[in-house]
């Protein structure tokens, strides 16, 4: 295995020193000969020397950034994140050495276009290649076979995330628990008896065990005793982790080891990169989408009397309440027929939801499937009252009766989409409905901002939990 890895890091790096030099020398050589033919070239020591700069400290950056390593876990944009400040901090240190020694012949045209040259080059590759293990793994290549520790809640929740994860590349084996009995979540439950760990790691070749009861501290020992015997990797899931904290460091008082919880702080350039996202966005999709605009609403209007939108009040930031817009998508007077319905909800929670509603119009029923009822929330965003990411706004009705942890739903402004839409909409409880949102505000980054709005496309294409 310590073979094979070596391997692979010797190849990544091999693919990097020829990524760097064709980076660095084309645009020295089309800078002094635009002919595909070499000649000598002037100044060729002194570019030489600041090019074998450069390529050293770009090569430690990399290895720093744990780049010459397949982390599984790791994702593209996070990747490409890593190779851009790898090139930037090794650029600005050719830059630096360059200016010292007052190298005046090295052309600003040749190092602007060897810096964007090395970032596509190398950010390239790593493209192709998470993309080609992503498919492998798809396929069932190099997979790693998961025991886990723990048939509790954390333990199917982190089942469910490994397979909503298959890029991840881990089989789940079963659960190793004593006080679970039949299966869970779909998996065999082994017993729990240290003496039988070895024996089910071995008849089910287990690569990798994760722990999801760290407070069984006893049990835990054994566990890892034994897989450090039979040289397995071992991962524990961290005590507390849907506390609202947003970053886990791990530090030292002595020799002793200290998790550290950083509560989460947005900062203001950080919520005002959020806002200019809203606003763009916002602006944008009214202006493209008008003409659909109007022919939405003459279908509406020919489909049944009526309003074209459909106005509530619901509760936005700390509670305040606003106009909420939607395109009309039931019969008119469909809230005054909603306290008859009231018993036949489908969601458990202050909520109600019901697939078959007999108030929807035929033409709002295929609304509703492709979430274009929705588009008129734009107006609430380019207003101020929402976000284009964010928690459902609810009805004050309904947060009447949230208990006081749920309120926290409140605590910023209410978005059009957000991880409930992408993960499972109608289909989800109340409960878990909430704890998305809560998720989704102790760690917010508008990288995630990003991946949310990307990810609703195929989940509103996929139609899943629509109505």
């Amino acid at each position: 295995m310590r073979t094979d890895k070596k391997n692979i890091h010797s190849a990544y790096l091999l693919i990097d020193i020829v990524c760097i030099s064709l980076s660095l020398y084309l645009p020295y050589h089309f800078r002094y000969n635009p002919g595909l033919f070499w000649y000598r070239l002037p100044y060729l020591r002194e570019h030489l020397f600041i090019f074998i700069f450069w390529s050293v400290f770009l090569i430690i950056f990399l290895k720093a950034k744990n780049l010459y390593s397949t982390d599984r876990s790791l994702t593209i944009p996070k990747e490409i994140w890593r190779v851009l400040l790898s090139v930037a901090f090794a650029s600005v240190l050719a830059a630096l050495m360059i200016f010292i020694l007052q190298v005046k012949i090295f052309s600003r045209l040749v190092f602007f276009q060897s810096f964007w040259l090395l970032f596509l080059t190398l950010f390239f590759w790593r493209f192709c290649k998470r993309l080609l293990i992503r498919y492998r793994l798809s396929k069932g290549f190099y997979n790693h076979n998961v025991l886990v520790v723990g048939a509790g809640k954390t333990g199917a929740l982190l089942v469910k995330e490994i397979e909503n994860h298959p890029h991840l590349g881990l089989d789940v084996v079963g659960f190793f628990d004593s006080y679970k009995k039949g299966p869970v979540a779909g998996f065999q439950v082994f017993s729990n008896k240290i003496e039988d760990l070895e024996k089910i790691i071995q008849e089910h070749f287990v690569d990798e065990i994760y722990i999801t009861i760290p407070s069984q501290r006893e049990l835990v020992s054994k566990v890892m005793a034994v897989s450090q015997k039979m040289k397995k990797s071992v991962s524990v899931i961290a005590d507390n982790f849907t506390l609202p904290f947003y970053r886990l460091n791990l530090n030292h008082i002595g020799m002793m080891p200290v998790i550290e919880y950083s509560e989460s702080k947005l900062h203001g350039t950080e919520l005002y990169a959020k806002r200019m996202l809203d606003v763009l966005f916002s602006a944008a999709g009214l202006f493209i989408l008008f003409p659909f605009f109007l022919v939405i609403a003459i279908l509406i209007k020919l489909d049944s009397c009526g309003p074209v939108f459909y106005k509530s009040r619901r509760c936005g930031k700390k509670g305040k309440l606003f106009d909420f817009y939607k395109f009309r998508s039931m019969v008119p007077d469909a809230d005054q027929h909603k306290e008859g319905l009231l018993c036949q909800s489908e969601v458990k929670g202050p909520i109600f939801k019901i697939n078959n509603d007999p108030r929807i119009t035929r033409l709002g029923r295929l609304l509703r499937r492709y979430s274009i009822d929705e588009l008129p929330q734009l107006f609430n965003v380019l207003k101020g009252d929402m976000s284009l990411v964010g928690p459902r706004p609810p009805i004050p009705a309904e947060v009447s009766e949230y208990d006081t942890w749920q309120m926290r739903r409140l605590d910023v402004r209410p978005g059009i989409t957000g991880l409930w839409q992408v993960r499972g909409r109608s289909t989800l409880s109340f409960y878990k409905w909430v704890k998305l949102d809560l998720w989704y505000i102790d760690n917010w980054s508008f990288y995630l901002d990003l991946l949310i709005l990307f990810w609703t496309i195929p989940a509103i294409l996929q139609r899943k939990g629509a109505y």
